[in-house]
């Protein structure tokens, strides 16, 4: 199930993608854990990467899309290919967050450009791709966060068709050495959404400065300062309501790839932590013979493969969108709020068990345990992304379309629907396929079945007691049933991957064990919501469910688990 640097093989791809993939995983390793700790610990700025990347054509054959591609050597192998995208976001988090993140804002920074019709600009773009340049998102402000509602980025006419550019931006990553920015703000002269603007900087301009990092860390996450900045006619990406359809998009784009960046750190840090903890001998025993570690690093490993199932089949949603299917507008805000909060679960699971081992200087461990919690706080709150969810339930649990079925979605198609996605509106309005698909489809897996009757309970709770017109305006209370919701729909693309994939099936039921103890834990805290009425208290108690028990079960996952001890140590 882990990506594992020893054994890695990416035959699943094109001999261009194969080597890049490959010549990375390589870099870090003959670079050395030592190399790998030294600059955390100093964070001292990862220029010797993004070196590597230039030398290598990565970011620009990654990340310019086929169309902009030109006909210079190379240009063949240039796409937005999610697939590939995921499996290097996995990559990159394996070996540090700072070195994803570089290469995540670069993806956000593009997101406008490649939304454009400005093919000046989308041509620039290009060129400093291929230059080996990365690229910032300028939303962000200090007094706003990303509310694009309220920007003080200030565009005044100047009189010959241009703009000149005065304020501040905040928390905006590669900032300091981003050949393109894409900087959002709004026009002095034009109230109201009509006003948005959209527009390409560059760092290096004498009016644009900068001010500091804002992060106490490797990567270096900017607060910049654009005085009378001149922005061109040709500068301009987007303009009005089309500025805003560009900065949520964009994040739709970008927000996706946080999952597979939290699975890519939690497999490095559990190869570590059941390395530890099977050396390790207490009381005469031992550590990994103590049930209490036993069920915890089962957890954790359950845990962590759902997550990389989930995140799997959620990009194949992604890569098959179309206006006529816009399902990956549900699955997308899940890999952000659900992958990532699950990624934080794993390491503490794995930190109960390895306790002070967790704290050493010279682990991975360390760096993960601190970088995993960033993740579900980038690209919108998890709260935001709940919401959001919120928004599908109705549809997707009771009212379902004919849809045919999205495939495993692994060839190297340009995925060029994510750049012209259209107005984000209309939420309400996508259909899903029936749901319970999947889940008959493996009705004889006892968890799946157990599961089961609490999803088909929740169907129950919403037809008999909806939440009122009171209750749809606490958000507290909403947020705890769409934490019951994201699990059917978690447990669906879970069931989808796993039957492409021919998962083990003991696996898949120790998956489904922890997905009914979960959606108990939320049930009870739905009980205990002031908010809910009492019929909606009786209801969460009655569905509580104890998991299906079965040791032998139990047993042949630990000897999965047990496995990874020894099987990968980065060398020093």
């Amino acid at each position: 199930m882990l990506f594992n640097p020893r054994t890695y093989d990416p035959a699943q791809f094109d001999e261009p993608t194969r080597r890049l993939l490959r010549a990375t995983v390589d870099w870090f390793e003959s670079r050395g854990k030592k190399a790998l700790i030294d600059t955390y610990v100093d964070r001292a700025w990862y220029g010797d990467f993004l070196e590597f990347a230039a030398k290598e054509g990565l970011f620009a054959a990654f990340l310019t899309p086929a169309g902009e591609a030109g006909e210079e050597a190379g240009a063949g192998a240039k796409r937005w290919d999610t697939a590939r995208i995921a499996e290097l976001n996995e990559i990159l988090g394996f070996y540090g967050l700072g070195y994803w993140y570089t290469w995540q804002v670069t993806i956000l920074g593009l997101g406008p450009v490649w939304q454009s019709e400005n093919e000046a600009v989308r041509a620039r773009a290009a060129q400093l791709l291929t230059e080996g340049h990365v690229m910032a998102f300028g939303l962000s402000e200090r007094s706003h966060g990303a509310d694009i509602y309220s920007t003080d980025m200030i565009l005044t006419p100047d009189g010959e068709g241009g703009f000149t550019a005065s304020g501040s931006k905040y928390y905006i990553g590669n900032g300091n050495v981003a050949g393109l920015v894409s900087v959002f703000g709004r026009r002095s002269d034009v109230e109201g959404p009509e006003g948005y603007v959209f527009f390409a900087a560059d760092s290096r301009h004498e009016a644009y400065h900068l001010v500091k990092n804002v992060v106490n860390a490797q990567m270096y996450v900017s607060e910049f300062r654009l005085d009378e900045y001149p922005v061109r006619a040709e500068d301009v990406l987007h303009t009005g309501k089309a500025a805003f359809d560009a900065a949520l998009n964009t994040v739709n784009v970008g927000k996706f790839n946080l999952c597979t960046a939290s699975v890519g750190i939690c497999e490095h840090a559990m190869y570590e932590a059941v390395t530890h903890a099977h050396n390790r001998v207490l009381y005469g025993k031992k550590v990994t013979d103590f049930p209490h570690v036993r069920r915890e690093l089962t957890d954790a490993y359950a845990r962590l493969a759902a997550m990389k199932l989930f995140s799997a089949r959620a990009a194949d949603y992604f890569r098959s969108a179309s206006p006529e299917d816009r399902r990956y507008l549900l699955f997308n805000p899940m890999t952000k709020m659900k992958v990532t909060t699950e990624g934080e679960k794993v390491i503490d699971l794995m930190w109960d068990v390895i306790a002070a081992k967790g704290f050493e200087a010279d682990t991975y461990f360390d760096k993960a345990a601190k970088d995993i919690r960033g993740l579900p706080k980038l690209e919108g709150t998890v709260h935001v992304n709940l919401a959001l969810i919120l928004k599908f339930m109705g549809n997707y649990l009771f009212n379902p379309a004919e849809y045919a079925p999205v495939p495993s979605r692994l060839d190297a198609a340009d995925d060029a629907f994510l750049f012209r996605q259209g107005p984000a509106r209309g939420l309400g309005a996508i259909r899903f396929h029936d749901w319970r698909t999947a889940y008959d489809a493996h009705a004889h897996v006892p968890n799946v079945a157990r599961f089961r009757e609490q999803a088909d309970g929740l169907c129950a709770l919403l037809a008999a007691h909806a939440p009122s017109p009171e209750q749809q305006q606490d958000l507290d209370f909403l947020l705890s049933l769409g934490q019951l919701f994201a699990l059917v729909v978690y447990g669906q693309l879970v069931l989808e991957q796993a039957e492409l994939t021919g998962l083990d099936g003991d696996l898949l039921d120790e998956i489904f064990d922890v997905l009914v103890r979960d959606f108990s834990t939320h049930a009870t805290e739905l009980h205990g919501k002031s908010g809910a009425s009492e019929e909606q208290a009786a209801w969460a108690l009655a569905h509580l469910r104890r998991p299906v028990a079965d040791a032998g079960r139990s047993a042949r996952v630990w000897a999965q688990v047990e496995g990874l001890a020894g099987a990968y140590e980065m060398p020093a």
